[in-house]
């Protein structure tokens, strides 16, 4: 684990001599909350002047991954609107709570308190039609989950997968939670509901380790009930253009 005042110190440094025309920056992700490794990547917001553009990148600084989500100062409030519209907020997060590097004029105080209201707000409410879509594509990766063959790995494992993040995504829609992806889906899933999420990711983790679907299935089941049930037979869903 390296020190904290050492990983704060380093990403400055990223700052300061890859932007140094920088309005301001923030350390997210588990660096900000002092869990970083000498392996995990430094997560950093980096606010522009409106002459630059705004745009991620990856880059490797002193031997260690840096990803750097850049933004002009003009492009922020879309850009968080957007962020917002996926339910994700990963950028959100890292400005609302986020360590602060650097903010010479004030900006970057400025957009935290903007994310943090957003953050507030809460991810958008779905529609009836998105309501709809996810039931029926939870209940077809259910019905398929229950008929795959347990000796069919792949198609069991896809399956699982498939199942347990839309499930995820509908369960933190319910509680007007966000979703996360990768090591995030858990975490905010568990946040939202601690009971139907752990009976969902036991039920994953029964699939991957003893080729069991039942547990996952019953999982799924509860959260299709929360819902209004399975959706079968009587769904339409009109092409998009």
């Amino acid at each position: 684990m390296d020190d904290q005042e050492t990983v704060e110190a380093h990403a400055l440094r990223v700052v300061t001599e890859l932007f140094p025309h920088a309005l301001g920056a923030v350390l997210g992700g588990s660096a900000a909350q002092g869990r970083a490794t000498r392996a995990s990547d430094l997560d950093v917001a980096v606010l522009l002047p409106d002459s630059d553009t705004s745009r991620r990148e990856v880059v490797r600084h002193d031997g260690r991954i840096v990803e750097l989500f850049l933004n002009t100062l003009e492009d922020v409030p879309e850009f968080f609107a957007w962020d917002r519209a996926r339910r994700r907020a990963t950028v959100l997060f890292i400005y609302a709570q986020g360590l602060p590097l650097a903010d010479p004029h004030g900006h970057m105080a400025r957009m935290c308190r903007l994310a943090r209201d957003t953050l507030a707000a809460g991810p958008p409410p779905l529609t009836a039609a998105e309501w709809e879509h996810g039931r029926y594509v939870l209940t077809c990766f259910l019905d398929d989950l229950v008929d795959a063959p347990p000796d069919n790995r792949y198609e069991q494992l896809s399956l699982a997968d498939h199942a347990l993040r839309t499930a995820a995504d509908l369960v933190t829609a319910h509680h007007g939670a966000w979703t996360g992806i990768g090591k995030w889906l858990p975490r905010r899933l568990l946040s939202a509901d601690p009971s139907i999420g752990k009976a969902l990711l036991d039920g994953h983790q029964a699939v991957a380790e003893h080729a069991d679907a039942r547990p996952l299935a019953t999982a799924v089941e509860q959260v299709l009930d929360l819902l209004g049930g399975p959706l079968r037979e009587g769904y339409s869903h009109r092409w998009r253009a």
